[in-house]
């Protein structure tokens, strides 16, 4: 290493727009699934009950002659009577089936379990750094890259995503680093480093060769 280069020590964590991001998702589907599982557990199984109810009704005043259909405004007149009394919501409740609300309920299962799982993969991700300590470079997933062994790095993914590729050389072949400055915080310090001592190089061996 040049003796005019510093040595890093950086720790790039969680950043807060990616915790953001990853939050709102989480409670997004968690929400969904909570929804799901109150109409399958709590309102549709009552409303089946209201429906039920209302269909005695109906079907007797229209048996009775006192009613064409369910359009007739006698059984509307009647169900919010009944309603009135029982201190339900004067709407006509809708049919639902028992092949509806289990619908519902194993809708709402498989999201529960999802949002619980995509939970448990941002409270692991915040488990994760990359970091720069003195010569190496250590990655989200325990890479291990010498700063020095960095050749290049590619910025394609820069400007949209926050995220850069350093290219480095490991036993003859090359590999590339992730480093995601949207998602770990700190990561351009590292990048940079890497790019002015790939510069320092670069000019050392222009110097050299004249």
């Amino acid at each position: 290493m040049p003796s005019n280069v510093a040595s890093m020590e950086v720790v790039a964590g969680i950043s807060k727009e990616w915790r953001r991001r990853m939050l709102f998702m989480f409670f997004m589907i968690f929400g969904m699934a909570a929804w799901f599982l109150s109409d399958g557990y709590i309102m549709w199984p009552n409303e089946a009950q209201r429906y039920g109810e209302y269909a005695e009704i109906k079907d007797a005043l229209i048996e009775s002659g006192d009613a064409v259909d369910e359009e007739s405004s006698s059984v509307k007149l009647a169900w919010q009577r009944h309603a009135r009394e029982a201190g339900y919501r004067s709407n006509v409740p809708k049919e639902r089936t028992d092949a509806d609300i289990h619908e519902q309920r194993v809708i709402g299962w498989v999201m529960m379990c999802g949002s619980l799982l995509f939970g448990a993969w941002i409270a692991w991700n915040h488990t994760r750094k990359v970091r720069a300590e003195g010569e190496l470079v250590i990655g989200a997933s325990g890479e291990r890259v010498e700063l020095d062994s960095i050749t290049g790095m590619d910025r394609k993914k820069w400007k949209n995503k926050g995220i850069a590729y350093a290219i480095y050389d490991d036993g003859g072949k090359s590999r590339r680093l992730c480093l995601d400055e949207h998602k770990f915080k700190g990561c351009e310090a590292i990048i940079l480093e890497a790019e002015k001592r790939i510069k320092a190089r670069a000019e050392a061996t222009r110097s050299a060769s004249n």
